[in-house]
């Protein structure tokens, strides 16, 4: 596994914990695929997406703007990790 798979892994297995904890108690781990509509199919309402949104900019010190607040960004943990690994890497 190269070093951008490695980071990818970790901000998908951070951002996985913290969905489970917050929003999903009890549901099991492996349920919760990396690829999962997390928006669209409704799994992660607003208010929820509000919440994810500033658990990533504290957590991985990035600012998402308005038009990122999206499904394009924040669907699947793949799109999320792959927007905070981006943000990242512009800084």
């Amino acid at each position: 596994m190269n070093r951008e798979n490695a980071k990818k892994e970790e901000v998908i297995e951070v951002v996985r914990e913290y969905l489970l904890e917050e929003f999903l108690p009890g549901e099991d781990p492996e349920a919760l695929e990396d690829s999962m509509a997390l928006l669209s199919s409704g799994i992660i309402d607003s208010i929820a997406t509000t919440k994810l949104v500033l658990f990533l900019e504290e957590r991985f010190f990035v600012r998402f703007e308005a038009h990122e607040v999206t499904v394009d960004y924040l669907n699947s943990l793949n799109d999320i990790a792959n927007t905070i690994l981006e943000k990242v890497k512009g800084k």
